[in-house]
């Protein structure tokens, strides 16, 4: 993990835990494309619901093993057996609505690629295809949910999705670059336009 000494400021929501500070430079506002990998973002997020990012950070290997590398096509194949293993694994939430959810997320995201072409496509629609980008001094200012998320969040419940409100949605959206809300002050704002 690269250091970024002591006269950059990262945003700081990451705090000191060395795994948060990993992913809020190496991941969290770097646009990202590619369909499944977002699919399995949006589930992590509706993960979180209730929970802190870092509770869902530290198990993300173990929903990746759990659920088959989030694979939409193998998911939706899951019966009672696999959910009872799902609810007996204390590598990730063991909680019911959490487990179904991906599952029905799985369905949801199938009947997209299926209707409406490419989920990445459709995803990005949200933001016109672009990231927005905005230019916060301070935590105060960044909000907890947008016009668009909100507009993404109906769109997905339409569809089937579920632990997808406008708050997980603005999350999703900040995390897979869509919005870029590092602050000004972290390198990494301006790392995340070249990109």
């Amino acid at each position: 993990m690269e250091d970024l000494g002591r006269d950059t400021k990262r945003c700081p929501w990451c705090g000191e835990d060395p795994l948060y500070q990993q992913y809020h430079d190496q991941i969290w506002g770097k646009p990202r494309r590619e369909s499944q990998d977002l699919f399995a973002k949006l589930c992590l997020d509706g993960q979180q619901a209730g929970l802190s990012w870092i509770t869902i950070l530290r198990k993300e290997k173990t929903y990746y093993e759990a659920y088959d590398d989030f694979d939409p096509k193998r998911i939706v194949q899951y019966d009672e057996a696999k959910i009872a293993a799902l609810l007996a694994n204390p590598g990730i939430i063991r909680n019911k609505l959490k487990v179904n959810s991906i599952i029905k997320n799985a369905r949801a995201y199938l009947e997209i690629e299926k209707n409406q072409g490419d989920f990445s496509q459709y995803i990005w629609s949200f933001v016109g295809g672009e990231p927005i980008v905005n230019h916060w001094h301070s935590m105060k200012e960044v909000p907890a949910f947008s016009p668009e998320s909100e507009a993404m969040s109906k769109a997905l419940k339409k569809k089937g999705f579920t632990f997808v409100g406008p708050t997980i949605c603005y999350a999703f959206m900040q995390a897979v670059g869509m919005v870029n809300d590092h602050l000004l002050s972290c390198p990494e704002w301006e790392r995340s336009q070249s990109l």
